[in-house]
């Protein structure tokens, strides 16, 4: 297979269904290798999608995944993470894309301590702790690709604000992406020279994924969803992105100039 990834060693987070299995697929179908974690390897209880479904489609497609089990808000358990995918890759991982996202929505005022800790965990020191993991190689080699999923709900609103109140429910999961997004401009930063790139990217509108659906059904109207082709096709653009573009948050539409 040939392809825009040929050779390339991936690990893609969240990969058992919408997002990451999508990003996962595609990398696959234009020559990469892919290392895919998740909490199951099976079937979900309550949505589609898992580790071994995905692993198929990469297979599908000629290329090899290497599914790991693995719950992100475990410090210890991840840090298995990126040494189980050089292992089983065969070689350092040169694109990692932090795709998995803890999205949990209520109001503020009785917004419970652990769910927020589980939150950031998942959505902040998750994606750094990958980051630092896969870095040492990629600094090695002159290049690498770091891409971490974002979202628009980063930002805030401004008053006078909607009857739905829905940005007031989404206040911890979006104050996570900003934070999310000020570490990946600060690692650019700190990485400017040594040829690693490192991006966020977020869709312009919400993706309808099955994890989308379950949060918030059809309280978005058609008009407010981006298709999944789009989304990963944006991602995939910072996955071999030149050197200097790097530090940026960035929309997927805008990267496919739509």
């Amino acid at each position: 297979m040939s392809g825009r990834f040929t050779g390339r060693r991936a690990l893609v987070t969240g990969a058992s269904r919408g997002i990451g299995a999508a990003i996962t697929a595609e990398l696959a179908a234009q020559g990469a290798d892919v290392a895919i974690t998740a909490r199951t390897l099976d079937a979900h209880p309550t949505l589609p999608g898992s580790l071994q479904e995905t692993a198929a489609a990469v297979a599908a497609r000629g290329r090899r995944a290497v599914p790991i089990v693995a719950d992100l808000t475990d410090a210890e358990d991840r840090a298995r993470i990126v040494p189980d995918a050089v292992e089983a890759l065969g070689g350092p991982v040169e694109i990692l894309v932090n795709n998995a996202a803890a999205a949990i929505y209520q109001p503020l005022a009785d917004f419970p301590l652990k769910r927020r800790r589980l939150i950031f965990e998942v959505n902040v020191h998750a994606p750094l702790d990958l980051a630092q993991a896969v870095l040492p190689a990629m600094v090695e080699a002159g290049e690498g690709w770091i891409v971490n999923v974002s979202s628009g709900s980063a930002r805030g609103r401004e008053a006078p604000f909607p009857d739905t109140a829905l940005g007031a429910t989404i206040g911890v999961y979006g104050a996570s992406k900003a934070a999310l997004n000020r570490l990946t401009n600060a690692l650019a930063e700190e990485l400017w020279g040594t040829g690693v790139r490192v991006n966020t990217v977020e869709p312009r509108n919400a993706v309808r994924s099955e994890g989308a659906e379950a949060l918030v059904g059809g309280e978005l109207g058609d008009d407010l969803y981006e298709t999944m082709e789009e989304m990963v096709a944006g991602t995939l653009v910072l996955c071999d992105c030149p050197a200097e573009m790097s530090g940026g948050t960035h929309v997927s539409l805008d990267l496919l100039g739509r």
